[in-house]
């Protein structure tokens, strides 16, 4: 039980430490573009920025995962996308959902917080069972 509170615990720290660089990476983006597309540019900016640090971060820290090949890094590391793409709808749906009633960027953020905690939690199931849990 101990050790299901250090790996959540963990967890939920690498996951704050991505959120950073995501929403961080929105900020910057909306800084040096603002127009029509600023909202869903700085969504795309943020999510690869997140997802990339999101990816190192767990390969080594939560799963322990070595790759035997840049090949076989370059699979983990597209089935960990695949698994991420019902997550980053959870995650968007609510940074839009809030950006749309709320018309606030901290409010925007908020939802993003929210809909990041929630798919990470789904992204753990996913990629425990389908990305490292399998061996090639």
């Amino acid at each position: 039980m101990l050790a299901s509170i250090k790996l959540a615990l963990r967890y939920a720290i690498l996951a704050g430490i991505a959120t950073l660089f995501n929403l961080g990476s929105q900020e910057m983006t909306v800084r040096f573009y603002q127009g029509i597309y600023e909202l869903p540019l700085a969504m795309l900016v943020g999510t690869g920025i997140g997802l990339w640090v999101k990816y190192l971060l767990d390969k080594r820290y939560i799963f322990r995962f070595k790759a035997r090949s840049i090949g076989h890094d370059t699979w983990a590391f597209t089935l960990y996308s695949l698994m991420g793409v019902l997550t980053t709808m959870i995650f968007w749906g609510f940074e839009w959902a809030f950006d749309a009633i709320y018309q606030s960027r901290e409010m925007r953020y908020l939802g993003a917080l929210m809909g990041l905690s929630i798919g990470y939690i789904t992204k753990y199931q996913l990629d425990r069972r389908f990305v490292f849990g399998l061996r090639r």
